[in-house]
């Protein structure tokens, strides 16, 4: 198989889940947000929005709403981790991004994925740990919820779609686990 740099670095990428309390670097924190503008994006709309949090308290809070919303959830797995006091939606993380997209854009949600995604790659690549946390976003779905568009900043019009934590590593993650197979079928 083919190999390369950036090859190497999407095989390498974990879900970090234990971090240092120390904060990334401004320079980290800027190249990870350039991976994610760079992102492809329908017609190349780049309708998406990128709020950075390194506020502890606003963590904090948001911690606390998306565990008392998760304690809500149908879903039964959700309902458990979000009753654990100890659990902690961010794992620690000293950075979050919220990715918001303008709901009026061709698929949005997509496209805010897209630059997720790049933003995991890209902190991969420096070296930082990072998780793909959409916990958060139930937050968002309370009656009072929308109050944090505001506070975060996202603009009118705006949804937020996914989000990424980033710190340093606690620990270096394992190999990745064996891939599934069967799931390409070719027609040349």
């Amino acid at each position: 198989m083919s190999s390369n740099e950036t090859l190497e670095v999407i095989k390498k990428r974990r879900s970090i889940r234990a971090f240092t309390a120390e904060q990334i670097k401004d320079e980290d924190l800027q190249a990870v947000l350039e991976a994610g503008v760079y992102a492809p994006s329908a017609a190349n709309q780049q309708a998406w929005h990128f709020t950075v949090i390194q506020n502890k308290e606003v963590l904090d809070r948001l911690n606390h709403d998306a565990k008392e919303a998760g304690k809500q959830s149908d879903n039964e797995y959700i309902r458990k981790i979000m009753n654990n006091e100890k659990f902690n939606i961010f794992y620690g993380a000293p950075t979050l991004i919220i990715v918001s997209g303008n709901e009026q854009a061709m698929v949005i949600e997509s496209d805010c994925a897209a630059a997720n995604q790049n933003m995991l790659l890209g902190a991969e690549a420096l070296g930082l740990g990072s998780c793909w946390i959409n916990l958060v976003l139930l937050a968002f779905g309370l009656p009072d919820g929308q109050k944090y568009l505001e506070e975060l900043g996202i603009p009118a019009g705006y949804k937020p779609f996914c989000s990424t934590v980033l710190g340093y590593k606690k620990v270096e993650p394992l190999h990745a686990p064996e891939r599934k197979s069967n799931i390409v079928n070719f027609i040349k």
